[in-house]
């Protein structure tokens, strides 16, 4: 089943001739300019969005894999941090996020010759509250993934098999995404949130999230690393460091790190994807 559906990849890019990928250095979207790459070779083109929200760290991380694959690679600046509609952080901040995404992309990719550009959406993303989603078919994106059905499970099991050594690296949605709905997003909001979440992977941490709430950093981790990381954490040692970065609070989420869990106070409407 997943020969078949890489070969549908495959026929996709092959049908295109020309593609730019949306490329964040994520697993999916990597997939992706790895397929698209090994289809169309140079007549492919990988670019990252680079803005607050997204990591330094990330951002490397997205050059080296680049160049492991070989696809060409291009950095382009968005600017959503200007659009209040963005950061006053409403429940559709997404759609705003993406729409200055391709709003970016299109102009570059139609100047360039390339006629599509792709995401790295997958099938699972289409069951989740994602208003990002429409904002890229409003602008003509396709999702290759989610057009043949591959879940996230499956980008990891492809990546797997095509050698990719980051199949297993964990989701690293944007900085924008520690807030609850309503908290305007900053610059030094994002830049307090990045470097706690650098300091707690410093530690050996890999799997986690700062949310930040008002002047409160609540740490998300596995639930089954909780226990070991109270007892093997200097935690006043922590608190005095997440203080210098800003915070007045630093606090442990005792449920656990779990993907999407400010979408919560949403509708259950909105959490299926109904309503944009």
């Amino acid at each position: 089943m997943l020969v078949e559906k890489l070969a549908q990849l495959k026929d996709i890019f092959a049908q295109m001739e020309r593609a730019l990928i949306a490329y964040s250095g994520g697993i999916d979207s990597t997939l992706v300019a790895k397929i698209a790459f090994d289809v169309l070779g140079d007549r492919a083109l990988a670019v990252t969005a680079v803005s607050p929200s997204l990591l330094p760290e990330d951002l490397e991380d997205a050059r080296i894999q680049a160049a492991e694959i070989g696809i060409a690679h291009e950095e382009v600046e968005t600017q959503e941090m200007a659009n209040p509609n963005y950061t006053s952080n409403p429940v559709n901040r997404c759609y705003f996020c993406k729409s200055e995404l391709h709003d970016t992309l299109k102009p570059l990719a139609l100047a360039k010759g390339y006629p599509y550009v792709v995401d790295g959406v997958n099938a699972d993303d289409l069951k989740d509250y994602r208003p990002g989603i429409q904002a890229a078919k409003e602008r003509g994106a396709r999702s290759p993934l989610a057009e043949v059905g591959i879940t996230k499970f499956e980008v990891r099991q492809l990546a797997k098999e095509l050698d990719l050594p980051w199949w297993d690296k964990p989701a690293q949605p944007c900085l924008s995404s520690r807030f609850p709905y309503g908290e305007e997003i900053t610059v030094g909001k994002l830049q307090r949130v990045g470097r706690a979440e650098r300091y707690l992977r410093q530690l050996g941490l890999k799997n986690l999230r700062v949310r930040s709430d008002g002047d409160t950093a609540r740490i998300e981790l596995p639930a089954e690393e909780i226990q070991e990381f109270v007892v093997n954490t200097d935690l006043p040692a922590l608190v005095a460091v997440f203080q210098e970065f800003g915070f007045v609070y630093a606090t442990l989420d005792l449920e656990g790190f779990r993907s999407g869990k400010l979408n919560q106070v949403l509708q259950p409407e909105l959490l299926g994807g109904k309503v944009d």
